[in-house]
């Protein structure tokens, strides 16, 4: 059982605390309301996942502040960065803006926005996945340890999150979904609609793994800068396409555009701008921060993002390449980030 820790308990409490109003609130607010007028959608293939999320991480890193320390495997900002990544998940996919995005383009056009450029990089830079394991017994984290020690399991990862794959899956991910067969079918069906918020959020969450990773930064900042700049590029494109067409290239069912004062092509065409302008911009700032640091790194040892001031011994090691603690103590269940000689607690 775990306890959580003296120091850090009362930030931790407040993370579980906004969880809980973040999923209580979409139920309030829903109760008595109507889904076809925008209110919040409520459905358990959304909530459970989201609440689950909620708990493992709030467990597990209770249990490694409660062994190692505060603030060390899972740094002080991580929680928030979890939290932010966490409430910006609820609003793009179970607030007022995703029934609107079934009948707007513009919003629709948001939704996603959200989901790749805020709620994606948010996540990864919480580093959740050791923190989550955490929350398992050992014997638990024994067994996942041994499953992604597998071969095919670490030439897979391997392969997903190198930044040139990754950065391909993330552009064909957005390319695709906006050929009108595929738009069109996603507004169509709800299978199909889940779909594809399934994939623009995997390519993108493997996307920013790939480039904010520390395997990535002790190779180059300059490759995570080019594939932002070309992430980039195409999006201004994509979107520009949108912006600047004469005609409408998608037909929103029940449009809503005239309720907010658009033609249907305006509201197309404001949806590319999003994409064109904001989007395109995200990311671009994003390359020019990771040059920054690139221009300050030098040649000396990029320190790592959350590492916490974990000894370098001891650092988190990404999703797979776990280690089980041996006799003496120098080494880790994948992600277990503790002390040396630290006793392990079910």
């Amino acid at each position: 059982m775990w306890v959580v820790p003296s120091i850090g308990g009362t930030r931790l409490l407040g993370v579980l605390f906004f969880g809980s109003c973040m999923v209580l609130a979409p139920a309030l607010t829903a109760h008595g309301a109507d889904q076809e007028s925008g209110g919040w959608s409520l459905p358990g293939a959304i909530l459970i996942p989201l609440d689950l999320a909620v708990l493992l991480y709030a467990a597990g890193m209770a249990r490694l502040w409660r062994q190692a320390g505060v603030g060390r495997g899972v740094a002080l900002w991580q929680p928030g960065s979890f939290a932010a990544g966490w409430a910006l998940l609820v609003a793009a996919l179970l607030s007022p803006l995703h029934e609107l995005g079934d009948r707007l383009f513009t919003a629709h056009m948001i939704e996603h926005e959200v989901l790749m450029i805020a709620a994606a990089p948010a996540l990864v830079l919480s580093r959740p996945l050791g923190a989550m394991l955490w929350s398992f017994p050992r014997a638990i984290r024994r067994h996942i340890a041994g499953t992604v020690r597998w071969p095919i399991v670490r030439v897979t990862w391997r392969g997903l999150t190198e930044p040139a794959s990754a950065t391909v899956l993330h552009g064909f991910a957005i390319w695709s979904w906006h050929m009108p067969v595929l738009f069109r079918a996603a507004l169509a069906r709800e299978p199909v609609h889940w779909l594809q918020h399934v994939s623009f959020l995997a390519s993108a969450l493997l996307f920013w793994w790939a480039l904010l990773s520390s395997r990535t930064r002790r190779k180059s900042y300059g490759a995570s800068v080019f594939y932002l700049f070309f992430t980039s590029m195409h999006c201004g494109l994509l979107g520009a396409i949108l912006a600047l067409s004469k005609n409408e290239i998608f037909v929103t069912r029940n449009s809503a555009a005239a309720q907010w004062g658009l033609s249907a092509l305006e509201d197309q065409q404001l949806g590319g701008l999003i994409m064109w302008v904001g989007a395109s911009a995200f990311y671009l700032a994003a390359a020019l921060i990771l040059a920054a640091f690139w221009i300050g790194s030098g040649s000396s040892a990029v320190k790592k993002i959350g590492s916490g001031a974990v000894p370098r011994e001891i650092n988190a090691v990404p999703i797979y390449g776990m280690q089980e603690r041996r006799r003496n103590h120098s080494a880790l269940v994948s992600s277990e980030v503790t002390r040396p000689g630290m006793r392990d607690q079910k």
